[in-house]
């Protein structure tokens, strides 16, 4: 099994991808690639069994009917125009509730944070992917999933905040450190030290190991009741068993 991860961004430069080779006994990283550009998007999205992407795959539905409504002149107005509650709603997908209440992390608002600007650029990416005959289902049943690193890394037991920057390059190290020993099997070569220095680099190599989680049933998969709001504004997979795990799963090969 080949799976990848894209750390997205709206500009190549702080966009990295990366490919994960699954054996019967391990893995291997096969490549990383930071600075990643459309031609390696695509490949990745298309070449691997199973590749998560770190960004949001859709915009909530209330927001989207907001801004339709808001567009043709049509938006009934709120009762309380400065509320917090029906902003709160526009802003956050159904998907990134359920993984603020399993996780306590709240994902960034693709309605109303800078993210926006890279969730353009991965529904172009989508879309391609879709031009060319490859299935991509929002809700993660398809070639595509959708991943939240920071939360793979706390489900995972690895720490998960204060490695991004190059002020932090001590805490990214430590991230190393205890991920190369819970995962001794996870062969990175000569693009370690890349992980060492990049924190784009490790959240793509933590994506396409989440994209694994996925493709062998050890991820969170949308309830029948949130499947509807899965299929258009994504959803986030969230990694149910240890790490190790991945390893000995049945889709080995």
């Amino acid at each position: 099994m080949l799976t990848a991860g894209i750390d997205l961004a709206a500009e190549n430069t702080n966009t990295a991808v990366a490919w994960i080779r699954w054996t019967a006994t391990g893995a291997v990283l096969e490549e990383l690639v930071v600075g990643a550009g459309d031609d390696e998007l695509l490949r990745a999205s298309s070449a691997a069994d199973k590749t998560g992407i770190d960004c949001p795959l859709g915009w909530p539905e209330p927001f989207v009917e907001f801004i339709i409504a808001h567009h043709r002149g049509e938006l009934a107005a709120p009762t309380d125009l400065i509320g917090r509650d029906w902003r709160r709603k526009l802003a956050w997908r159904r998907t990134d509730v359920v993984t603020h209440e399993l996780t306590g992390r709240l994902s960034l608002s693709v309605a109303a944070d800078r993210i926006a600007h890279t969730a353009m650029r991965c529904a172009a990416v989508l879309a391609r992917l879709a031009e060319d005959g490859h299935p991509v289902d929002r809700s993660g049943g398809g070639t595509v999933v959708e991943v939240y690193p920071a939360a793979s890394l706390k489900q995972w037991g690895l720490p998960y905040q204060g490695y991004k920057g190059r002020q932090n390059s001590g805490a990214l190290n430590d991230l190393m450190d205890q991920l190369t020993t819970d995962a001794p099997w996870l062969q990175l070569g000569a693009f370690e030290p890349t992980c060492r220095r990049s924190d784009h680099a490790i959240d793509a190599v933590v994506a396409a190991l989440t994209a694994r989680a996925a493709a062998v049933g050890q991820a969170t998969r949308p309830s029948a009741d949130d499947m509807p709001a899965a299929t258009t504004e994504g959803w986030i997979a969230l990694p149910t068993t240890p790490l190790t795990s991945l390893t000995t799963a049945s889709a080995n090969g």
